[in-house]
């Protein structure tokens, strides 16, 4: 499994929301700049969280994004299945019931569910505010005088 950079940018974007929740509304652009994303690349991947009520919109002048929750409620695994799709390595691992002719004799399968079961248990487990907190004890005591 190989994270697309469509899958990447809205992890960034959705974590430059939630560093900045207490602004108020945030316009593109800002992510965009902030992140090093093309504003472009931004646009194509708001309709996915748009439709899903992982955001909040205000248009105008004052207008942009904000998280409809908070930043504890987004878990990583929610965010790459929405942009990613599902997040097995292989097709018949997450198949309810399985397509495969040969899922009653193949050995492997068992090892691809367990893969799957550990990485979505995994990126499950890490929310944007989990992110955001590991970030603050990085940089905690990197100062300069």
């Amino acid at each position: 499994m190989k994270i697309s950079t469509k899958g990447r940018y809205a992890l960034r974007m959705l974590l430059d929301l939630a560093e900045h929740q207490n602004c108020g509304y945030i316009a593109l652009k800002d992510i965009a700049k902030r992140q090093n994303i093309s504003k472009k690349y931004l646009e194509q991947i708001i309709p996915v969280f748009n439709k899903t009520g992982f955001l909040k919109t205000n248009r105008g002048s004052q207008g942009g994004y904000q998280l409809a929750k908070t930043p504890d409620k987004y878990t990583v695994g929610d965010v790459l299945r929405l942009t990613e799709g599902n997040l097995s390595p292989v097709a018949c691992a997450e198949q309810d019931p399985i397509e495969c002719d040969r899922s009653t004799e193949c050995p492997m399968l068992p090892v691809w569910q367990g893969l799957t079961r550990v990485i979505n248990e995994y990126l499950d487990g890490i929310t944007l505010q989990d992110i955001m907190e590991q970030q603050k004890e990085r940089y905690m005591y990197d100062y300069m005088i």
